[in-house]
């Protein structure tokens, strides 16, 4: 982490302090974290949904179960490796897609 060795003091109104709390709020980022991501002209995004990291769990324990499967049917010589090879990689696919939906920085224009 960068060291910070600027310090500002700035006054808004209470509109402009209530509007800047609600919208650090969503993000889930802290209000100097916010206001950074503005400079560097980056939106912040509202932070992720509870059941993301639900949903993400969900996920890795599929992929989990998966190479667990793999591992068993290669001992016993018994897999079609091609066809693992296609589920398992969508499968790192899609949750990167999601991740990436999810905490993609949109630049402002």
């Amino acid at each position: 982490m960068p060291e910070r060795f600027v310090r500002y003091h700035l006054r808004l109104s209470k509109s402009d302090a209530a509007r800047l709390d609600a919208a650090v709020k969503k993000s889930g980022l802290s209000r100097a974290a916010y206001i950074r991501a503005l400079i560097n002209s980056l939106i912040p995004i509202d932070k992720p949904p509870p059941d993301y990291h639900l949903m993400m769990r969900e996920l890795h324990s599929i992929g989990n179960n998966l190479n667990q499967i793999a591992a068993r049917a290669h001992s016993i010589g018994d897999i079609d490796a091609a066809r693992y090879e296609r589920n398992a990689t969508e499968l790192r696919r899609v949750a990167t897609r999601i991740t990436e939906a999810v905490y993609e920085h949109r630049r402002l224009e």
